[in-house]
């Protein structure tokens, strides 16, 4: 028996080591690679559409990932902040000092691109970048990210000599629907876009040579080769396997043919290349296999943060009441963490923390929600009346009595309606948490975005709408429980 409890633990401290993180940006060419490098070391864990190149590189330095398909070019502008097209080996002695390092080849080149309709770049004889400086009034949909890349819309412009203001950050999955209906003309677009050739884009002519090459690699823990060898060795074999074709082909199954990624990635294994030409339904998309899965994520990410709200927000709450001199303090600091943009206050956290996943999105959604608690709280005692509070006194009860037993249970709707207020917000923040990894109903939002597909959109914005009802009725029918609370305090009865 100990021997055989020896080899289960040894089978388990192996399974452990052999356990790889691969994490993924939010677009689908990025979903797709992930799910392929996760299917190649085998038992892999994917943690899709964790933001832009900021979040994976936070992550990956904090060990909250151990790899993710990345670029070149990316690495070296936006990374390193090196000029040129630096190799393979000049990379990795710039990145050893971090403990990190880029491996693996796949095989292409998804550079960077400005395109335009065809039919209208060829009617205004804009063929190059170069071209684009004789037209001002062309209006310019580009990225966000594409808009703070150090190899992005900033260098760009300056070295063209460009006479557009830089423009608002539009979705990269809505750029070609808006494009396609000329509320724009120009986009930027990864040359190996499988919506190029379907909207009849032209991708104009880099001839200043701006943009570096963007070779697709595995960037990684430098320890991982030696905590996971053998899913080392497997990834191995995706070295120069994936071409620009292939690429292509797999990203068009993803965002023409309605394939799921992991659906897209299994067929660089020979996997069934025929799809759901019409695309996804919605009844489809919503009662997927990853509903209760999905469900039990956003209840968790919800619940679990109010909790902690309601346990640290009733206190501030009663001390801004009883202590006024606090009370500017208290409420101005959770209105100030109220007014931080959630992406950023995400950011943060991962680089604070060094970790992803499920705890900075907890601990974001706790603090988003103190702000109804508190105020709410505060309110509600400062309702009290004057009268209540000299018959209290006049009983002889204690100032701790007194709270707990007269001005908490008078307080308790607007109490109540503030936790309400919280919770109701929660369902709807919670969908940003799938930024990091962290699950819920966000996930299907994000991969709607990144496929600008409606239906995987609604499946995941109507449940979190449904849930917010749901809560909110919820509430409502507590409040009516404890309402007649109140009314036999006034009443005199209690």
């Amino acid at each position: 028996m100990k021997g055989l409890a020896v080899l289960l633990c040894l089978f388990a401290l192996s399974a452990q080591a052999e356990s790889v993180k691969v994490g993924s940006k939010r677009f689908t060419e990025s979903y797709i690679l992930g799910e392929v490098i996760a299917r190649t070391a085998g038992g892999a864990v994917h943690r899709p559409g964790l933001g832009n190149t900021g979040i994976l590189y936070a992550a990956l330095k904090a060990g909250s990932i151990d790899l993710y398909p990345e670029y070149t070019g990316t690495l070296a502008r936006e990374i390193l902040r090196m000029q040129g097209n630096p190799g393979l080996d000049e990379l990795n002695r710039a990145l050893a000092l971090q403990g990190l390092g880029v491996a693996v080849p796949l095989g292409f080149n998804n550079s960077y691109a400005l395109a335009m309709r065809a039919q209208r770049a060829q009617s205004l004889g804009i063929r190059t970048l170069g071209d684009l400086a004789k037209h001002p009034a062309l209006k310019l949909g580009l990225s966000q990210e594409f808009i703070g890349r150090a190899d992005g819309w900033p260098g760009l412009k300056s070295l063209y000599g460009l006479p557009f203001a830089t423009p608002s950050g539009l979705d990269h999955g809505l750029a070609y629907e808006a494009l396609a209906a000329g509320r724009i003309d120009v986009m930027d677009i990864y040359t190996t876009d499988a919506k190029i050739g379907r909207y009849g884009l032209h991708a104009l002519e880099d001839d200043r040579g701006y943009f570096p090459r963007y070779d697709a690699v595995l960037f990684y823990r430098l320890d991982l080769p030696r905590r996971a060898p053998q899913a080392w060795a497997r990834l191995q074999a995706l070295e120069r396997r994936i071409d620009e074709r292939t690429m292509i082909r797999l990203n068009a199954a993803a965002e023409l043919q309605g394939k799921s990624f992991a659906q897209a990635a299994a067929l660089l294994d020979g996997g069934p290349s025929q799809g759901t030409s019409g695309g996804r339904t919605f009844l489809g998309a919503l009662l997927g296999a990853d509903f209760w899965r999905l469900t039990r994520e956003h209840l968790i990410l919800v619940f679990v943060s109010l909790a902690g709200s309601i346990a640290v927000g009733m206190p501030l709450g009663v001390a801004a009441a009883k202590w006024p001199g606090a009370a500017q303090w208290i409420l101005g600091a959770v209105g100030v963490i109220q007014t931080i943009p959630s992406l950023a206050l995400f950011a943060f956290l991962i680089a604070l923390l060094g970790a992803i996943g499920v705890v900075p999105a907890l601990i974001a959604l706790f603090l988003y929600a103190l702000l109804p608690i508190v105020r709410n709280t505060h309110a509600g005692l400062e309702s009290v009346g004057r009268g209540m509070r000299q018959a209290a006194l006049a009983l002889g009860l204690s100032a701790r009595d007194r709270l707990w037993c007269i001005e908490i249970p008078l307080a308790l709707p607007a109490i109540l309606a503030g936790i309400k207020t919280s919770a109701v917000i929660n369902v709807g923040t919670a969908t940003i948490a799938a930024f990091v990894g962290a699950g819920g109903y966000g996930e299907r939002i994000v991969s709607g975005l990144a496929l600008n597909d409606n239906a995987m959109l609604l499946a995941g914005a109507v449940p979190a709408a449904a849930l917010a009802l749901v809560v909110q009725w919820g509430f409502e029918l507590g409040e009516r429980r404890f309402g007649w609370m109140r009314k036999a305090l006034a009443q005199g009865k209690v």
